[in-house]
């Protein structure tokens, strides 16, 4: 199976005071402020008085044996661009067509600004920190050595540690954990290739992956959120295979349609619209093992660190009703923001779930297709070693076995 790679860089440049952080646990990538505290979720600052600037290289890598990039209008044509722009459109549009949440298109227009055609082969930031230019960066055409084995895109972020820093063009930060820059890059080995929707379609494109899925996915990464060990959500960390796509094709009255119920409700607990009354419910709780001297082989090296839960537990909630899946989050910690740093308790706290249902809570090790290593960045960001109070992260603990207690009465 092909991976879908993300980076995140934490910027660490101005000083200045953070904002308190509220415990959540959704799969998303986290900063901890350089004046210390609790780590902030990553996030856009929607309150900019400009939208967000999007754009993508034109320049797209050409072979006669295998193009990396099909469509169906002919290559090298305007009307190649155009499929490609509308590929990149509606994956833009499913995250800002959810409901409940203050990117959403239809309750917030003018949040995004249109999308910008530029030529240069090297439009995203590579490896080297001094080509951030805090723009937002979609390259087809580029090569990178985050491109390792298996890894058909990645996508790199740049957030900032306090309030005032910028990166290249990007206005000052307003808080700590705000993204100021993302690039996602495609491989262009030329052994693989990409297909639009339309492509996808064609005899041609059996052998390719849909681009709708990918750029769905790696667009997540542009507004914080990591991978997600639901295998149906936009965000698990594998492509579909060739010739396949994740979810329903979006349309104008489901927008969001190739996102699962998991991701929805992390874009709503990253962005969470104050007058959404449905989606407001919350499950709370810790994993704890049997034998708390189990937990020994997992504690950290930090002063002032301690394990006393699960570290790393895959936890979702199931509508009882219907059996889907709502969201998941990977346990393992709490954090108060008038006592950091972060506690490695076995927390989790699934927040922003839809009222008047009933659910059902389950939890598993990650010992399937997705691995600890698929969620690297969801743990580095809940310490610092430099940031007092320091803290260490744990290893992830999936030598485990679950057993169900039985009901109180």
């Amino acid at each position: 199976m092909k991976r879908l790679l993300t980076a995140s860089i934490a910027f660490l440049l101005v000083l200045a005071g953070a904002r308190d952080a509220q415990a959540g646990l959704y799969t998303y990538d986290s900063t901890v402020p350089s004046a210390g505290g609790c780590p902030q979720p990553d996030r856009f600052n929607l309150a900019l008085a400009s939208p967000l600037n999007r754009r993508w290289s034109t320049s797209i890598p050409f072979s006669l044996l295998q193009p990396v990039l099909l469509t169906v209008a002919p290559s090298g044509t305007p009307a190649q661009l155009d499929e490609i722009e509308q590929a990149i459109s509606d994956s833009f549009g499913a995250w800002s067509g959810v409901s409940g949440t203050t990117f959403n298109a239809s309750t917030n227009p003018g949040l995004v600004a249109p999308l910008v055609r530029v030529a240069a082969q090297n439009s995203c930031s590579d490896d080297a920190e001094d080509n951030v230019d805090g723009l937002y960066t979609i390259c087809f055409n580029q090569s990178s050595s985050g491109f390792t084995t298996g890894v058909l895109a990645f996508t790199r972020t740049i957030t900032a540690n306090a309030s005032g820093v910028t990166v290249g063009s990007s206005a000052p930060a307003l808080f700590a954990g705000q993204i100021l820059d993302s690039d996602t890059l495609f491989s262009n080995d030329g052994q693989v290739s990409y297909a639009t929707p339309a492509a996808l379609a064609t005899p041609q494109g059996a052998g390719a992956y849909d681009l709708e899925s990918l750029l769905t996915h790696e667009l997540g990464h542009w507004f914080g959120l990591d991978h997600s060990g639901v295998i149906r959500a936009i965000m698990f960390p594998f492509a579909p295979p060739p010739g396949q796509f994740i979810g329903d094709r979006p349309t104008a009255q489901a927008p969001d349609g190739p996102l699962a119920d998991d991701d929805r409700t992390g874009a709503r607990f990253l962005y969470p619209d104050p007058g959404d009354a449905l989606n407001v419910g919350s499950l709370r709780g810790r994993v704890t093992p049997a034998n708390p001297f189990a937990l020994a082989t997992f504690a950290p090296t930090s002063p002032g660190s301690s394990v006393t839960g699960i570290v790393g537990a895959q936890v979702v909630a199931v509508d009882a009703t219907t059996g889907a899946v709502v969201a998941g989050a990977l346990a393992g910690w709490s954090c108060d923001a008038s006592n950091p740093p972060t506690r490695f308790d076995g927390s989790f706290d699934i927040e922003r779930l839809p009222l008047n249902h009933s659910y059902n809570v389950y939890t598993e090790p990650l010992v399937g297709l997705a691995l600890p290593a698929d969620f690297s960045f969801v743990f580095a960001g809940l310490c610092s070693s430099t940031n007092a109070p320091t803290c260490a992260t744990p290893g992830t603990n999936t030598n485990f076995n679950i057993r169900t207690l039985p009901a109180s009465p």
